[in-house]
């Protein structure tokens, strides 16, 4: 019997600044799939189909600054559909919808304790907790949500010299994977000292936002550069590891839905999900 995708909605409450937000959570069910709606995408899900298997490794996706858990859909249901549940926070003030806290000091320490939060979360419902593995969680990040993937794993950002941005490390955090990293908060020499676990790192060759210098630096600063997995993804653009878009939204003039001339961007995301799925089945059969 086919393993299909699963999907339900938690609500995480940040009692520290007196607000809520969303978390999807993708997972592997029995239950066959339906093509759902949600915004201007379509995701092939089975809605709040009961989970399958136990012993399931945890990942939670970091979305890029202003952006969505769902640009990345193609990842997690394919991740979802293999074994893992994917649990994807929308960062409140720094999403597609509300922007008030993007490029502010509150959301460099705010980002990693979201992903803390909802990590918590997820170990305590009482439909997904009692299914999940105790090897650990993997964080996937891409640009900001690389920022934030390095910090909850034990980064020390800083604002400028000598300024500490106060983050706090998550010891449950296993692996990582940068995809086109923002990372410059992390330029001084220690600042990546404490990030031991294994990485997968992809840099884009044609990035403008986070050019390789940035990928650069954790190959530099982790203390032990033999864990980390580097590829300079070709004739990629930053926006490249966003899911393919639809077509109504493939437009000049709508950035995330461009690429470097030449790219296929379809292409890519049938390679992008099997090569991240073989990273972190890796990690869990070295944990286990």
């Amino acid at each position: 019997m086919s393993r299909f995708v699963g999907s339900r909605s938690l609500v995480v409450r940040d009692e520290a600044k007196d607000l809520s937000f969303p978390v999807l959570l993708m997972y592997p069910t029995r239950v066959p799939a339906e093509i759902v709606a949600m915004g201007p995408y379509s995701l092939e899900v089975a809605p709040n189909a009961p989970v399958d298997g136990g012993a399931l490794p945890l990942v939670v996706l970091s979305h890029g600054g202003g952006s969505s858990p769902f640009v990345y859909r193609t990842l997690a249901s394919h991740l979802a559909q293999s074994g893992y549940v994917v649990a994807m926070p929308e960062h409140p003030g720094d999403n597609r919808n509300d922007r008030s806290r993007s490029e502010t000091l509150e959301n460099l320490r705010d980002r990693p304790r979201h992903l803390r939060l909802a990590i918590d979360a997820v170990a305590s419902d009482a439909e997904i907790g009692p299914r999940l593995g105790e090897d650990g969680v993997a964080v996937i990040g891409h640009s900001m949500g690389g920022y934030t993937a390095l910090a909850v794993a034990g980064g020390q950002p800083f604002a400028g010299y000598g300024q500490k941005i106060e983050v706090t490390k998550d010891p449950r955090v296993k692996a990582l994977v940068l995809m086109a990293p923002a990372t410059g908060w992390f330029g001084l020499n220690d600042a990546l000292k404490d990030v031991t676990a294994p990485i997968l790192l992809l840099v884009a060759e044609h990035d403008r936002m986070t050019p390789r210098w940035q990928g650069q630096l954790v190959l530099d600063l982790v203390p032990d550069r033999a864990q980390v997995t580097f590829e300079v993804v070709e004739n990629a653009g930053h926006h490249s590891f966003l899911s393919p878009f639809p077509p109504q939204m493939r437009t000049p003039g709508f950035l995330p839905a461009c690429d470097p001339a030449g790219f296929d961007r379809e292409a890519f995301h049938r390679k992008l999900p099997q090569d991240v799925r073989a990273f972190l089945d890796r990690i869990w059969s070295r944990r286990g």
